[in-house]
């Protein structure tokens, strides 16, 4: 993730974009269809940085990086996925992040191996605090 901070105006500005999908201080969803017009835009010789200017972005306040770590995370997905990796939504279930809760997600030697590495840690925890209550 990016270390820039989009101040309020930016962020309404870059809202406006019909490319935009959603803005944040922090980080900016483009629209499905931009990403898939992107790559094909990108497979027709155009340069990342050039695909973000005409679909309306204004590079020194996204990034002069931006389209092409953009285009390079699109291309890595369409390649795995195609259209479909690029236009569905990949945060879909019960969990909004996109990332499983819990461990019941792992198979059984992970999970096993999991409990058995939390049990190591619990028990230098538990040695720890043993010895400062020793020292009190």
């Amino acid at each position: 993730m990016s270390k820039r901070i989009f101040t309020q105006e930016q962020v309404k500005n870059l809202r406006q974009n019909p490319n935009v999908a959603n803005c944040s201080e922090r980080s900016i969803l483009y629209h499905k269809k931009f990403k898939v017009l992107a790559i094909e835009r990108y497979h027709q010789g155009i340069p990342p940085s050039w695909i973000f200017k005409e679909a309306g972005f204004n590079l020194t306040i996204i990034g002069r990086s931006t389209p092409e770590e953009c285009l390079k995370r699109w291309r890595r997905i369409f390649r795995k996925k195609g259209n479909a990796g690029l236009t569905a939504d990949g945060r879909k279930g019960n969990n909004p992040h996109g990332r499983p809760k819990g461990i019941e997600h792992l198979p059984d030697k992970e999970k096993i191996k999991y409990l058995e590495t939390q049990i190591a840690y619990l028990k230098a925890e538990n040695g720890f605090l043993t010895k400062l209550r020793k020292k009190s």
